[in-house]
Formats: structure tokens, C-alpha cells, sequence
């Protein structure tokens, strides 16, 4: 009898391990990723130090959304067995939930862990732009380039660093190689965007009727050049943009304020009217707008103050 127990003791371990592993195969088989969680979850109750399956059950989770869920098993394995993949990815689940303290530290780990991972790198550079480190962020984008100096995305990035820290020029440049790199319609839109913000608006238009050629569909682009074609004086061609912007966007009111501004230029007081009170319904629903300090969250308030001051002065005259 005792050695019928002994033998069994043997077994059952054995028994356990190839239930595992089937159930593990048929878990990675799957792109069910609630079946893929519920199979994984078998496999950690038959062997709860199995850190596989803790890892690619907490990339099931982050798939699906569950990032508090993949943090709680990344966190699993980096107690019994710390590595850069699992600090990586636990930093990209608390990204997603916004903890870029967070993600800053496990991205800083990964990096520490393997030098060679630049991935890890590169979202430390992004989060530190998140949180307006932007001396370390460019620090960190330059390294990246060093490695891989074909990446316009990053070009883009280091350039939005400059632009917090003021410095157009380099700003400038990186926007163009990412341009020079990637001539597509995200490389031009961004190029453009920068301009409008420096008040480049001409060569801003030229940027953003590119981006607009290569990709219809971007509401932000016509808006952009509908305040570029707006500024410049061509208040045909901006009335077209911002009406183009609106399709996209029937409640963007700085379009509609765009609008009536426009109209206003050309003498169409009717239409000024009609876009001025859109914009301000859309602005405060509730009331009436009484002061130019209501506008603070428009583009127009933000960028361009004192021509839209001018601008509300004229529009409030109307009646």
C-alpha cells in the first residue's frame, strides 16, 4: 500500500505537468483573447510559478484592455524573476492607464537591463515629453537616432521636444528631415501645424494643402489651412476650408469662428452672424458670451489674440 502511494506521488506531478503544457498549446493557439486568459488561468492553477504563462496572460489582458489586470501579472514575474520584455510591457499597461511616473521607471528598467533595447529607449524619451522632462526627452530621442536615424516618427517627436523648449530652428529641422524621410501626409500636416505656430503662415498653407492631397480626411488639416488662407487674406479659400472642417466636425467652433470671421472680411454680414452665434451656443450653451476671456480654449484665443480680439470686437457689432 505505502508503495502505491509513493508511486502515485511520483505520477501525478507528471500528470499535472503535460495537462499544463496541453492546455498551454491550446491557449497559444487560440485568438480568442478571453478564451486565451480563461485556458492561461488553468495552466497558473495547475503551476502557479509558471511565469510563461503569467507573462502571455498578462499580454491577453492588456489586449483587451484589462491593464490593471496585466500590471498585477507582470508585477508576478518581475518579483520572482526580473527581466527587461516583462519591466517593458508592464510599462506600456501603465502608460495606458496614465501612470507615466510609472512607466518612466519600469521603461528606465528595461532600458538599464538590455542597453541594446531601444524600443524601451525610445518610450522613455515619449513618456519624459508626457511629462514635460523635455532636457532628458531629447537626450533620449538623440540616442535613439543614433541607432536608427531613418525613424521619421522620431524626428517628429524630438522636434515637438524642441518646440516645448523654444528652439525653432532645430524644431525646424527635425520636422523636415521627418518630412524628407517619410513625405506623407502626417510628416507635412506636422511641418505645417509648426509653421502656423511660428506664423509661417504661407509656407504653413503650402505644407498643409500637401498633407491634404495625400490624405482627404483629415478634418484638422483643412482647419489649419482654413486659418493659414484666413490670416494670409484669402477669405474665399478659408471660408472653403472651414466649411470643409465642419463636415468632418459639425461642432468645431473654431471653424464656425473662422467662419464668421471670414464672412465678416467679405462683407457678408448674414453669414458672419449665423457662424458667430453657432460658435457661441457651441461655446456656452447656457449663456451668452459677454467677454473674450469665454474663448480661452479656442485656437484663435490661444495662438492669435490680438487679431481675433480685433476680430470679436467687429463681430459683435453685427446685427
Amino acid at each position: 500500500m505505502k508503495k502505491n502511494i509513493i508511486l502515485l506521488l511520483f505520477i501525478c506531478p507528471i500528470i499535472s505537468f503535460g495537462q499544463a503544457n496541453k492546455i498551454f498549446r491550446q491557449a497559444s493557439r487560440t485568438n480568442d483573447l478571453n478564451e486565451k486568459i480563461a485556458l492561461l488561468t488553468q495552466v497558473i492553477d495547475l503551476e502557479p510559478n509558471n511565469l510563461d504563462a503569467y507573462f502571455y496572460r498578462a499580454i491577453a489582458k492588456n489586449d483587451l484592455g484589462d491593464f490593471r489586470g496585466a500590471i498585477v501579472d507582470y508585477s508576478k514575474i518581475i518579483v520572482e524573476e526580473p527581466d527587461a520584455d516583462t519591466y517593458y510591457n508592464r510599462g506600456n499597461s501603465r502608460y495606458s492607464i496614465k501612470d507615466f511616473t510609472g512607466a518612466k521607471e519600469d521603461y528606465a528598467k528595461a532600458y538599464m537591463l538590455d542597453e541594446n533595447f531601444i524600443d524601451a529607449l525610445y518610450s522613455l524619451a515619449c513618456v519624459k515629453l508626457d511629462l514635460e522632462e523635455y532636457e532628458d526627452a531629447l537626450k533620449d530621442f538623440s540616442s535613439v537616432l543614433k541607432v536608427a536615424p531613418d525613424q521619421a516618427k522620431v524626428y517628429t517627436l524630438r522636434a515637438a521636444t524642441y518646440k516645448a523648449l523654444e528652439n525653432y530652428q532645430n524644431a525646424l529641422q527635425d520636422y523636415s528631415t521627418s518630412v524628407l524621410i517619410e513625405p506623407n501626409a502626417d510628416s507635412y500636416y506636422n511641418r505645417g501645424v509648426f509653421l502656423m505656430d511660428i506664423n509661417y503662415h504661407k509656407e504653413a498653407n503650402v505644407d498643409l494643402t500637401e498633407s491634404i492631397k495625400l490624405n482627404k480626411n483629415n478634418s484638422y488639416a483643412y482647419f489649419y489651412r482654413g486659418a493659414s488662407n484666413l490670416l494670409l487674406g484669402e477669405f474665399l479659400d478659408a471660408i472653403k476650408d472651414f466649411l470643409k472642417a465642419i463636415e468632418f466636425d459639425s461642432v468645431d467652433f473654431d471653424a464656425y469662428l473662422g467662419l464668421a470671421i471670414a464672412y465678416n472680411k467679405v462683407n457678408d454680414a448674414a453669414n458672419a452672424k449665423l457662424n458667430f452665434e453657432k460658435a457661441n451656443n457651441i461655446i456656452s450653451p447656457n449663456e451668452s458670451v459677454k467677454s473674450i476671456e469665454q474663448y480661452t480654449n479656442t485656437y484663435w484665443f490661444q495662438t492669435q489674440y490680438y487679431y481675433f480680439n480685433n476680430s470679436i470686437n467687429e463681430l459683435v457689432k453685427l446685427k
